[in-house]
């Protein structure tokens, strides 16, 4: 197989894991409060800033800093939830698609002005030397061949919270009926802000990762959080694992156009086959059509 085709598919996979997890952030806040965080950009741009001010700027140790940014990436999603989302449901209104939107430009611009416009590189001693195979230089770094590894294994842990804790099936039973779970004694507003900080603990994790390959800057995840809410749709909202294969899909898709004919028909192709497919399955393609008795 040709090298150049090798380290496509495996960027691809790389790239696919980060518009999964935070795709995965967009199914969680759906099912489990019918709401999406339309700052889910922001919540990944705010990871891999945290994590350079941390580790770069105030020279913390990599693990305290990984910590606290993730914690303070958590506690955004919790304002996210009780400033742009609750207030709105509780009245009924849908307002919350723009509150969320204009949480996260508020972000972006207090990020701008405190971090500067610069671009700055968060250094990894996983993104400096290409992997090689028998002398031939794949051109592949092997923080690339973790990324896919880490976002698969939360997925799989995000699935067993889920099925085996107490929390998790809170989580479940919320998203399956709200009044049943509310009298079953289970508090419906901290289980909704719990799926708001976890949606964008994920988005802060993709952020951390994909940051020692690219520029880490101020609007660095408007263009992620468009492609992972395009993942969220293609795969289907409704399925946790579906958004997640969606996310591979979607970067091999884009690598690999990038490979063949080039940056320039990256996103015209890609997004052009987003229509395609929805147009063909408009519940994505591992979503199922919504039941409802009547």
């Amino acid at each position: 197989m040709d090298i150049q085709l090798v380290s496509a598919l495996i960027s691809g996979l790389g790239m696919g894991s980060m518009y999964g997890l935070m795709a995965l952030g967009f199914y969680i806040t759906y099912a489990v409060s019918g709401t999406i965080n339309f700052a889910q950009g922001s919540s990944m741009m705010l990871g891999a800033v945290l994590c350079f001010t941390f580790s770069q700027t105030l020279q913390w140790p990599l693990v305290p800093a990984v910590a606290m940014a993730l914690l303070c990436c958590a506690l955004y999603g919790l304002v996210v939830e009780f400033l742009a989302v609750r207030p709105f449901t509780r009245r009924g209104s849908d307002a919350w698609l723009m509150s969320t939107v204009a949480l996260g430009i508020v972000l972006d611009n207090l990020v701008m002005h405190t971090f500067g416009r610069e671009p700055r590189s968060l250094p990894s001693s996983l993104a400096i030397t290409p992997l090689e195979v028998a002398g031939v230089n794949l051109a592949v770094y092997p923080l690339q061949l973790i990324i896919p590894v880490v976002g698969l294994s939360l997925a799989l842990v995000l699935h067993w919270v889920a099925r085996h804790t107490r929390w998790g099936t809170a989580l479940l039973a919320t998203e399956q009926n709200k009044d049943a779970a509310r009298l079953m004694g289970i508090p419906i507003g901290r289980a909704i802000a719990g799926a708001f900080a976890l949606s964008t603990l994920l988005a802060g994790v993709a952020g951390m990762l994909i940051a020692p390959l690219a520029n880490v800057n101020s609007d660095m995840g408007t263009l992620f959080g468009l492609k992972a809410f395009s993942v969220a749709i293609l795969g289907g909202i409704t399925s946790p694992w579906g958004v997640v294969m969606a996310g591979l899909l979607f970067g091999v898709a884009e690598s690999l156009i990038t490979v063949t004919l080039g940056s320039g028909y990256t996103h015209i192709i890609t997004f052009a086959l987003v229509i395609v497919a929805l147009a063909l399955r408009p519940n994505g393609l591992f979503g199922r059509a919504a039941v409802k008795k009547v």
